[in-house]
């Protein structure tokens, strides 16, 4: 299991069209993803394959998340989704 604190970055946050291309990206990846605000109240964690379940993370821009991967290709996943979060795409 690795995981990793960083802030998002997009602009407008974790909206529906930053989500849908965070899911396309999880996707490509084996390792189970999940994604929860280290702000939020206890249990606000979303699956990254779930559009959803991301959206009502309610993640906007400064926030600070935790990105955890547990899987075979792990690191992968983490460095593809952080990278992907912090920047402003």
């Amino acid at each position: 299991m690795t995981d990793r604190e960083i802030i998002v970055g997009h602009e407008l946050g974790l909206h529906a069209r930053v989500s849908a291309r965070l899911v396309k990206l999880a996707a490509q990846f084996n390792s189970r993803i999940t994604i929860s605000r280290t702000d939020g109240p206890a249990g606000s964690e979303a699956d990254a394959k779930s559009i959803l379940s991301i959206l009502l993370l309610q993640a906007s821009h400064g926030t600070r998340v935790r990105v955890l991967a547990e899987g075979r290709d792990e690191a992968e996943a983490i460095d593809a989704m952080c990278r992907y979060l912090e920047t402003n795409g």
